[in-house]
């Protein structure tokens, strides 16, 4: 067979808008298709360039583990991937297979399909993978495709850290990262869920010490003898209802970090379901006395106001459960239970009684976007102000977006008569979830507070600077303060005041604590109030 004709064979494979042939040297020797529609380029400007020219640089690490571990005859992804070129690499994207024919030379052939821009080029934490993976569950439900999940765990990458030294170790965690993506849904189903713990989800494939020999390859170009991997598959075919579902892998994801890799066979989802029922129904009865009793402490954190030289004011109250120090899963189950509205109500009315007996007080109470829905909620908000008239005008109510928000103009006519009570209102985690334009839109706000993500990254310039400037701008112009959260050193805080944004709150101010003692950082520099912002709200302090 003549090289073109063997060639054509290779990229017969797929139906494509792109078609590449990548030489073993990188370069890119074939391209046929639609190249300016997905990399704003023609066929001839990239034949001989590099492949990693054509990538998104944030996806560059998971194409090589990609190609890197094609054996002739195997088929590699398909993988979502960013592309470079005709501006921003997040405006342009392609689903990647590759293919590596036998007897061709090395070469490999890969087939690209335009595809939605990507919204992720890493891992998942394990909230972000739960709700990937019940994602996935459900479109596979519908197509008929077979998924499971693996659960990795990398024995010796703390002593590998140690001897290896900060740039050879990071070098390292990136092939990991590139290699499992490689491995996972589309290239973005993997999670890191701790220091040496890792869960993909996949297509139901090869076996389980196949994967991990792979992943060794990939990961230890040196065969460094101290990095162990082992892993465990567990199927995701099963018939529970999507709630179900998702208990059942925030379980099993639960019990892989608590436990590790534990041996035996692999693991089944319904069995995981199970389990899943009956640990549930013990919470279920925790949660019960938790909210009816009062079984829980609240705790306070200071925010500080920018344009007052750091100085206090108010504090956010959260809501703890015995010693957890995070209450996320109770407040998550409760959500899912349909327990959140008692428990919203009872962690305000003890905010309300608190501030009725320290009139100097300032506080602001979290409450799910399911409650602020409820008309019994809002009745129940009432009835209390109308008990303590002097709590008015300094109870703020954060509106969270752990659950969505299912009727916004209900929500908005709430707010309006809370507002009207005397409370501010203020939009927790802007950014977070993917209705939150459609929030600010729509409700009534006084405050929003950025979602923390942003902020960690604000001080190093960039994307999040330029989006944290124009959130504040608009919110502005829209007469709506903003509270920056995670806030933990002074550069942080002097990129948030550089940016105009009203509030800030974090560990630089103070961490969550019994009662609320505001103590100043000995760095703080307590500089002379800034001129306010035309239009800006003047309630609330």
């Amino acid at each position: 067979m003549s090289l073109a004709p063997q060639r054509l064979l290779g990229f017969a494979f797929a139906s494509a808008d792109l078609l590449l042939e990548l030489a073993p040297d990188g370069q890119i020797s074939l391209a046929i298709g639609a190249s300016e529609a997905l990399s704003g380029a023609p066929e001839t400007d990239l034949v001989g360039r590099a492949w990693r020219d054509f990538i998104d640089p944030r996806d560059r690490m998971m194409v090589e583990a990609l190609l890197s571990g094609l054996k002739d005859g195997r088929r590699g992804g398909p993988v979502v991937v960013g592309l470079t070129g005709g501006g921003s690499a997040d405006e342009r994207a392609a689903t990647m297979s590759a293919f590596k024919m036998p007897a061709n030379g090395g070469a490999v052939s890969c087939a690209f399909s335009r595809a939605a821009a990507k919204s992720a080029h890493d891992l998942h934490d394990k909230a972000a993978f739960e709700t990937a993976t019940s994602a996935l569950i459900e479109a596979a439900r519908a197509t008929g495709q077979e998924l499971e999940m693996a659960f990795l765990e990398f024995g010796g990458l703390a002593a590998l850290r140690e001897r290896l030294g900060a740039e050879a170790f990071l070098a390292l965690e990136q092939r990991l990262i590139g290699g499992l993506r490689s491995q996972s849904h589309g290239g973005s189903a993997a999670a890191s869920l701790g220091a040496d713990r890792f869960a993909l989800v996949r297509q139901k494939g090869e076996g389980v010490d196949a994967l991990v020999q792979r992943l060794i390859a990939l990961v230890n170009a040196d065969r460094d003898p101290a990095l162990q991997a082992h892993a465990r598959l567990m199927s995701l075919q099963s018939t529970a209802s999507p709630a179900q579902l998702a208990r059942a892998i925030r379980y099993a994801l639960d019990n892989f970090i608590s436990e590790g890799v534990e041996d035996g066979g692999p693991l089944d989802l319904n069995d995981m379901v199970d389990r899943s029922i009956k640990k549930t129904l013990a919470d279920v009865g925790v949660l019960g006395a938790a909210v009816n009793d009062k079984r829980f402490r609240l705790v306070y954190q200071p925010v500080v106001d920018l344009k007052a030289g750091s100085a206090l004011h108010h504090y956010e109250v959260l809501v703890r459960f015995g010693d957890s120090a995070s209450p996320y899963p109770m407040i998550r189950m409760a959500e899912e239970l349909d327990m959140i509205e008692p428990l919203d109500i009872a962690v305000v009315e003890e905010t309300v009684a608190r501030l009725a007996a320290e009139p100097d007080l300032k506080l602001a109470a979290n409450v799910s976007g399911r409650t602020i829905v409820s008309p019994a909620f809002i009745t129940a908000i009432r009835q209390m102000l109308a008990k303590a008239p002097s709590v008015a005008g300094r109870l703020l109510l954060e509106i969270t977006e752990s659950a969505a928000i299912d009727d916004l103009a209900l929500a908005d006519r709430h707010l309006s008569t809370l507002r009207q009570e005397g409370c501010m209102i203020c939009l927790d985690d802007f950014g977070a979830g993917a209705a939150s334009l459609a929030y600010l839109q729509q409700l009534t706000l006084d405050i929003v507070k950025i979602d923390g993500r942003y902020i960690r990254e604000l001080q190093h310039g960039g994307r999040e600077s330029t989006f944290i400037r124009h959130l504040v701008r608009m919110c502005a112009e829209l007469k709506v303060r903003t509270i920056a959260e995670m806030v933990e050193n002074a550069q942080a805080e002097d990129a948030v005041r550089r940016a105009g944004v009203d509030f800030a709150q974090g560990w630089l101010y103070g961490a969550p604590s019994d009662k609320p003692d505001f103590r100043p950082p000995p760095a703080a520099v307590i500089a002379k109030p800034a001129a306010r912002r035309m239009g800006a709200v003047d309630g609330w302090g």
